[in-house]
């Protein structure tokens, strides 16, 4: 009968403590989930803004000057390097068309 306490005690104990560390776990996973939702707008944020950038550069550039061989140019291409990987990031790899 005392060893049917003693273990009931113990079961209960070890029940008490993986229920603390599954709310203690659960914690931290809202934490690292809301960490990830800010980091996801604040990427979007800025493909947003670089997006933006190039647009107004395509604009500003209606003769092609920007898309030439000097430094505005390589500063062009890599822009639109950019935009292009992180479009491929965001919106997934573009499907082909047939």
């Amino acid at each position: 009968m005392i060893l049917l306490i003693i273990l009931c005690i113990i079961f209960a104990g070890i029940a008490g403590y993986m229920s603390y560390r599954a709310y203690i776990l659960a914690g931290l996973l809202a934490d690292i989930e809301d960490y990830y939702i800010d980091v996801e707008k604040t990427n979007i944020f800025m493909y947003d803004r670089i997006q933006k950038a190039y647009d107004n550069m395509k604009q500003i550039d209606q003769l092609g000057a920007f898309e030439s061989e000097d430094e505005a140019g390589t500063t062009f291409q890599m822009l639109k390097q950019i935009i292009d990987e992180l479009k491929g990031d965001f919106d997934g790899p573009e499907k082909k068309e047939e």
